[in-house]
């Protein structure tokens, strides 16, 4: 009667296997029980959790050893023993460390850097109950989001996952399959934290404006507890229907554009902008990394080619136009394995690059800047507009012609513009008197607004005092400024 039920339950378990052995008959389901009851006991689960786990051990001890139901319990209590409920990895909180290895694998991305070493000051001064950030990297595709991920992974000490969220529809592939579906599973949260072996690694959820939606479900709601720092300390997967800690984990989510985030799931995210790098960033990273990284893969040495800062700049301006730098390395490489060729087809000298030489290696330029205009003209303005490499100068020309009023637009405006070019039209003809325009002046003539910005679709309210500047300057006969860019919309106040 002293003895505690499971000091008891221990006693005739040891009784019965005597007996057993005693009888000369060998218990092999026995002792197999006895090995996983020995694992769940060992595996440092929560209470309740433990509780679970012994519970589904006991039915399946009671089961027939060939019933359907007896291997997926086996499954079960498999991944409950093998999930990392107290296996964590020790943090590395030396944050001089952290900023080098950061800056040795990516150059800049200050707001980044900071943020990961804020975390880590944090975790220094109050080492328990810190809740994993989310951070959300959203960007422009090549800029290094998701390397990112990688490095910081390193500089904490932390194992590192990466998820693919691209194309995922199914809510089950998040919060797991009930264990009485075939082939159940539990979802890949559960299943990454499964394969790093501890519950606080750096978990990469790549593509996060990708989950897609739709009769099965919407996995971007699923999303929401995984993503919660108030919630996830007890997220529960369908498939093990016990709760488990996600809060130590450091969730890194990675966008491309925010819009496509529901408002719900992007609220619960902390969003860092990572924008293009300009021409200059391009030069220092190709030098530093990319030229290096492409060496080595080709095989060639710092003895069969060397690059000119001048042959670098050439290249990034009239063979690449993207934010990121996926082809600009594609370029760089290009030009490696030509050396590579010419070295093994006996060429000795060693290749120097200058721009004429990535002429020669790439082919005409892709890309030519527009000349700046070196004279002020009559009804054309310059304009200054958005794209994720940066940006772009361009022309709006304003054009008269004999007829009866109105307004011609073409270039690859959006309505957006086109607003915008009726507006500036309206306030040029309202305010006629004040810029000294002839009364009759719009009776007479036709304007014809033109963007010739190639085929770059254009839309977004910037261009309004572009376009009035340029149709005023028409209808004054008054030069504009060659030298000055604006960018601006313009209300019908003229303000």
């Amino acid at each position: 009667d002293e003895m505690s039920k499971s000091q008891r339950e221990y006693y005739l378990r040891e009784q019965m296997r005597a007996i057993k052995n005693e009888l000369g008959e060998h218990d092999p389901k026995g002792e197999e029980m006895e090995e996983l009851r020995q694992r769940i006991l060992d595996a440092g689960m929560p209470e309740a959790v433990q509780t679970e786990a012994l519970k589904q051990l006991g039915r399946l001890e009671r089961m027939h050893p060939d019933a359907s139901e007896a291997s997926m319990l086996r499954t079960y209590l498999d991944w409950m023993i093998d999930l990392p409920w107290n296996k964590s990895t020790e943090d590395n909180l030396d944050i001089e460390r952290a900023q080098k290895i950061l800056d040795e694998d990516h150059y800049d991305l200050s707001k980044v850097k900071d943020r990961i070493l804020e975390f880590l000051a944090v975790r220094k001064l109050k080492p328990k109950n810190v809740k994993g950030p989310i951070l959300c990297f959203c960007g422009p595709p090549g800029v290094g989001k998701t390397s990112l991920g990688k490095s910081i992974a390193r500089s904490m000490g932390r194992e590192y996952f990466r998820i693919a969220l691209g194309g995922v529809k199914d809510e089950a592939e998040i919060r797991g399959h009930r264990r009485t579906y075939v082939g159940a599973m539990p979802g890949k949260i559960i299943q990454a934290l499964k394969q790093v072996k501890t519950n606080n690694p750096v978990i990469v959820l790549d593509e996060i404006d990708k989950l897609g939606s739709d009769f099965r479900g919407d996995p971007s709601a699923a999303m929401l507890e995984v993503l919660d720092p108030e919630q996830n300390h007890s997220f529960r997967d369908n498939y093990l229907n016990v709760d488990f800690d996600l809060s130590n984990v450091l969730f890194i989510a990675t966008a491309n554009v925010v819009e496509n985030i529901p408002p719900a799931l992007r609220d619960r995210m902390e969003m860092i902008h990572i924008s293009g790098y300009t021409e200059n960033d391009k030069l220092l990273i190709t030098k530093k990394h990319i030229i290096g990284r492409q060496m080595e893969n080709n095989g060639i040495t710092t003895d069969d080619v060397e690059f000119t800062d001048e042959g670098i700049k050439y290249l990034i301006a009239h063979y690449t136009r993207e934010a990121g730098l996926r082809n600009l390395e594609r370029e760089v490489g290009s030009i490696c394995r030509k050396v590579a060729k010419l070295k093994v087809t006996g060429l000795t000298e060693k290749v120097i690059v200058t721009p004429e030489k990535v002429s020669e290696f790439l082919g005409a330029p892709k890309y030519l800047r527009d000349e700046s205009r070196k004279e002020n003209q009559i009804g054309i303005a310059t304009g200054l507009a958005w794209t994720q490499a940066g940006g772009e100068v361009l022309y709006v020309e304003a054009l008269k012609m004999k007829g009866k009023g109105g307004l011609v637009l073409t270039g690859q405006m959006g309505d957006v513009m086109k607003e915008s070019a009726t507006a500036a039209m309206s306030y040029a003809r309202a305010n006629a008197k004040d810029f000294g325009i002839p009364e009759d002046w719009s009776d007479n003539w036709t304007v014809h607004v033109h963007m010739p910005a190639g085929a770059i679709p254009k839309d977004g309210p910037s261009a309004g005092i572009t376009m009035a500047t340029a149709i005023i300057s028409l209808m004054t006969d008054t030069p504009v400024r060659s030298d000055v860019a604006m960018t601006g919309e313009v209300t019908l106040q003229g303000r």
